[in-house]
């Protein structure tokens, strides 16, 4: 699974539009799972005196296992990435019998599982600011010297005003012509533009590394081992028919 995701041709790949869309939405979504988690944890301690936040507190642990859950099954979708195999987790249908909700809840509480959850929120919402700030600024550098000979144009008609009157070129006495200007802008802003694609794909890499997207497809397998490197042969139909035939030649000749 290492290999799967991954992006090649990034600038027609679908893939790294969907990502920037992920990463533009990472910043309002990290706040809202952030505010949530804080409120519901807050509340849980809060009412423990009164009985109410103890199944407050089970519920905000749900809750953050749904919000780490569905990062997940997001990222994978955007990647390409196949379902992962569902974990055969045993029934224990007599040990729920005679149990009321509170106990099954506490039952099934995952200390470690609970913090871990709590942990990747908190990322969320700090990759969600950094990520966001890091690829809009990759993008804005290259969409912008790409724009650049469009802006200047325009000015120049309008306003009558020229921004690359005090350049490089002119610093070290280049005479080069607004023509070969722009096309030097745009093509350094296409370059820049194809290194930030490369960027945000590296996010989205990064991200599902953070979220532990890879952890469902690394379960072990259920299936036992004697079945697996020792399941006996079966004889194929045909051979019981040749047998049979020999049998019956054998007795003919006696």
């Amino acid at each position: 699974m290492a290999r799967a995701g991954k992006v090649s041709w990034a600038l027609f790949n679908p893939k790294t539009y969907a990502t920037i869309l992920y990463l533009l939405l990472s910043l309002p979504l990290g706040i809202i799972y952030l505010i949530v988690a804080v409120t519901g944890l807050a509340l849980s301690i809060c009412l423990t005196p009164v009985f109410i936040g103890i199944p407050l507190f089970f519920g905000v642990a749900k809750m953050l296992d749904g919000m780490v859950k569905f990062e997940q099954s997001l990222i994978r979708h955007i990647l390409g990435l196949p379902t992962p195999p569902a974990s055969a987790a045993p029934s224990q249908p007599q040990t729920a019998v005679g149990q009321n909700w509170l106990q099954r809840m506490v039952k099934g509480f995952d200390g470690e599982l609970f913090f871990r959850n709590l942990m990747l929120v908190f990322l969320r919402f700090v990759t969600g600011i950094v990520f966001f700030a890091v690829m809009v600024t990759a993008i804005s550098l290259g969409l912008g010297f790409i724009a650049l000979p469009v802006v200047h144009i325009i000015l120049m008609n309008e306003m009558q005003l020229d921004i690359l009157e005090n350049n490089l070129f002119q610093y070290f006495h280049i005479d080069w012509t607004y023509n070969q200007q722009y096309l030097l802008y745009v093509g350094f802003g296409l370059v820049l533009f194809l290194i930030a694609l490369r960027v945000v794909n590296g996010l989205m890499q990064v991200q599902r590394r953070i979220m532990y997207v890879d952890e469902s497809y690394l379960q072990p397998s259920t299936e036992p081992v004697e079945t697996q490197f020792h399941a006996p042969a079966e004889p194929h139909y045909g051979e019981f028919r040749q047998e049979d035939q020999l049998a019956q030649e054998k007795v003919w000749l006696a």
